[in-house]
């Protein structure tokens, strides 16, 4: 597995996602992907299923030195007080002593963000984390967070894939080096049947959706962490790495309208 490395943190560019992945279901997800060969897996305390990933890993094969676990704390917990019960629940459900990455899920309207990640900051000096980061961040509040508080965040996850332009913000990232984590890769299912590429899949005898995922890890400072349950998807993705992009995919790709944007809920911060 392919890993890119951000300020001491390396992190596998292909990941498992587990939003609404739940119960025995996870369980089992998180399993057979870690028996594929998956190392990155991605969680968040909004997401329900801490203790279904925790199942998973007190049960692999896989040595917990191998894996990177990445979860996140809910944006109305963004108060110190309330951030420091949110991870040690998190890590009470995951039957781990720390995670390898722990992201602000989502700014919060009318935050103190110095606060927050003051508080993200002695999580990490403390090793209940290895690495701190962001999500759903804009380049203003990126800016922030990293010229005029200097938080030593080494990733912000954010919806990225072929129908969404992230330039303004990969490229502020990658001035920075900072990993990007495309969460929603596959536009939440919206990718499957898209014409122009199924015409890319359909020359190289592959899926629109692996396409849509080989696109994705073969740009520097990314990474990707598709939802798969199903052993069949997450196969399908590990395959994608092996695909070769032409140029004339990559502008065909890059000639398709990219400004839909699946996930912007009411307290989503103003995207730049």
């Amino acid at each position: 597995m392919e890993s890119i490395e951000a300020h001491g943190m390396r992190l596998p560019k292909l990941g498992l996602g587990t939003w609404r992945l739940s119960g025995e279901g996870c369980t089992e997800a998180v399993l057979g992907a870690l028996s594929r060969g998956y190392r990155h897996i991605d969680t968040a305390q909004m997401y329900g299923n801490e203790e279904a990933v925790g199942e998973a890993l007190a049960n692999t094969g896989v040595a917990r030195s191998d894996i990177h676990l990445t979860t996140k704390v809910w944006w109305e917990n963004l108060a110190p007080a309330a951030m420091r019960r949110a991870v040690e629940a998190s890590l009470t459900k995951l039957r781990q002593s720390y995670v390898d990455l722990y992201l602000i899920h989502w700014p919060a309207p009318g935050m103190d963000l110095a606060a927050a990640l003051g508080e993200l900051v002695r999580i990490k000096e403390e090793g209940l984390a290895r690495h701190i980061g962001v999500s759903n961040f804009p380049v203003a509040l990126l800016k922030q967070a990293v010229e005029e508080i200097q938080a030593p965040i080494v990733c912000n996850q954010v919806e990225y894939h072929v129908l969404l332009d992230q330039t303004k913000l990969y490229a502020y990232m990658r001035s920075r080096g900072l990993i990007l984590t495309a969460y929603c890769p596959l536009a939440q299912g919206r990718l499957a049947d898209h014409a122009a590429l199924a015409d890319i899949a359909a020359k190289h005898g592959v899926t629109p959706a692996q396409v849509a995922v080989k696109w994705l890890l073969d740009q520097d400072g990314v990474a990707a962490i598709p939802k798969a349950g199903r052993a069949e998807s997450q196969q399908a993705n590990l395959d994608a790495m092996t695909l070769t992009l032409d140029s004339a995919d990559r502008a065909t790709i890059a000639a398709l309208p990219k400004t839909q944007r699946c996930v912007s809920p009411a307290f989503a911060p103003a995207w730049d």
